[in-house]
């Protein structure tokens, strides 16, 4: 088990349903139509007063049970707490779909990522954290509804607005 020191928190009250974060994650890791590392999911819709939009993802869990599972250790967790895919090593057999409580790993349209018929999933642009930047949905969104990087910071901020709203912050 690898210690997260990178994470993300969602403030489910700033989530307007806008797709800003989609088509973010998207645009930054040339992500095919059809598949959605980052998706906005409605609950409660159509409940007044209930309804909710909540940002979802990859959550780089700290016991990983895609990387558990993987018969051929192609998915791995770096010192950071970031789950990765070493897309050389997939065999898309498929079972890191069937152990992912929360939908992350991903095939293509057709049933292939790319030409190379591997899994793949949200990389919590590991590229930008590397250049100091955060995840390009957490950049995008313009109500600051996704809280990415340092656990300790972001944890942090979820207080400071926890504080000020009195309300508990759901991180689906």
């Amino acid at each position: 088990m690898v210690e997260n020191t990178y994470g993300f928190l969602v403030d489910v009250s700033r989530c307007i349903e806008c797709g800003g974060c989609e088509v973010a994650c998207k645009r930054e890791q040339g992500v095919e139509r059809g598949v959605n590392w980052r998706k906005v999911v409605t609950v409660d819709e159509g409940v007044e007063g209930k309804e909710e939009h909540w940002p979802m993802s990859c959550l780089h869990c700290s016991d990983a049970p895609c990387a558990t599972i993987c018969p051929v250790d192609a998915i791995d967790q770096r010192d950071d707490g970031i789950v990765t895919v070493d897309e050389d090593e997939c065999i898309g057999c498929g079972y890191c779909i069937y152990a992912c409580p929360f939908g992350a790993p991903q095939f293509g349209r057709d049933g292939v990522t790319g030409s190379k018929g591997v899994m793949n999933k949200c990389t919590f642009c590991v590229d930008r954290i590397d250049e100091g930047k955060e995840p390009a949905c957490a950049a995008n969104c313009v109500t600051g509804a996704i809280l990415a990087g340092d656990m300790t910071e972001i944890t942090d901020e979820y207080k400071e607005r926890v504080a000020k709203t009195g309300k508990p912050i759901v991180s689906p």
